[in-house]
């Protein structure tokens, strides 16, 4: 129980956890929450002789990352198929990325980091992998990709190594951004997303006339809406390498906080393209998705924030 040491409430808490990908010999859990200052900590937990407990007293702190809003904190954190371990952070908030910070390639808000949790210098506890496209020159070495606003949820394709991050809009446009690997380069290695020059594929700031050049096009976009259950802000999901449910074999899942919507996007889909939906606003019970799971045999939950419930997802075939 780790209450005591965060902050709760609205965009901030116990955001998210990883475990470590050699979990059997090194039995480490990595989570990422807003300390008492309101910034993103970091910190690893070993894992004792209960396999369902982690013993607080092992607390070995990472990295601290100053936040100067409460909103837009990111929170997703994985291991890449490369080993090492992935932070998504947000532009560090307010409304249009004020400060510009994910462009600002001296700062880790609105970045995806890279990390090597396996190797410290000195008291640091990680290391910066030598093949961070900062390293040994301008720029922080602890950066992957820029140009995100608030990735909020995002993951690599098991099979593939692609990497998927939904990044929530501003006002007007949900992405969803894929990166392939090039070669034995890991994906996303010094992508930029766009934020805030692009919202979407729309200009953002300036509001017209901005430059694409060197910018990640998002796969996918949908637009918020007025309707009574409105789209507002995507959560990023997983592609299904399950094997129960065959219908969904290589789509992308994703989904929309508040309308509940979901939709599935082939993983091998050209760039830009549509979205089949999976869930719509007319099947109950209506989630507010917060999140989703993978399992060890690639199948897929999701969260359900309002209802407080994880549901595992299915399909059948229509008639």
């Amino acid at each position: 129980n780790v209450s005591s040491k965060i902050t709760t409430g609205g965009e901030r808490g116990l955001l998210g956890l990883a475990f470590h990908p050699g979990f059997a010999t090194h039995p480490y859990v990595y989570v990422n929450d807003t300390d008492v200052n309101g910034n993103t900590s970091i910190t690893r937990y070993t894992v004792g002789s209960n396999p369902d407990v982690a013993d607080p007293a092992s607390a070995l702190h990472i990295v601290t990352i100053g936040q100067p809003y409460a909103n837009h904190n990111g929170g997703n954190l994985a291991f890449g198929p490369d080993g090492y371990l992935y932070i998504g952070m947000g532009d560090g908030g307010s409304a249009g990325d004020p400060q510009n910070r994910a462009q600002n390639i001296n700062s880790l808000l609105g970045k995806m980091l890279r990390i090597d949790v396996d190797h410290f210098n000195g008291s640091v506890h990680y290391t910066n992998p030598s093949t961070n496209p900062y390293v040994g020159r301008t720029g922080a070495d602890q950066i992957w990709s820029i140009g995100l606003r608030n990735p909020w949820r995002w993951s690599f394709d098991r099979v593939t190594g692609a990497l998927w991050i939904a990044d929530v809009g501003q006002n007007r446009w949900e992405e969803v951004d894929r990166s392939t690997r090039n070669g034995t380069t890991p994906a996303g290695r010094g992508a930029n997303y766009g934020w805030p020059i692009l919202e979407g594929r729309a200009c953002y700031r300036p509001p017209s006339g901005c430059s694409t050049a060197g910018k990640v096009a998002p796969l996918v976009v949908y637009p918020h809406t007025t309707s009574a259950e409105p789209n507002c802000s995507v959560t990023g999901g997983f592609v299904y390498r399950g094997s129960a449910y065959p219908i969904l074999q290589g789509g992308y899942i994703f989904g929309d906080f508040c309308s509940g919507r979901m939709w599935m996007v082939s993983a091998t889909a050209p760039s830009p393209t549509s979205t089949v939906q999976v869930w719509s606003t007319s099947a109950r019970p209506k989630l507010a998705i917060s999140s989703f799971g993978e399992d060890d045999a690639g199948e897929l939950y999701v969260c359900d924030l309002a209802g407080g419930r994880v549901y595992k997802i299915s399909a059948t075939v229509r008639p």
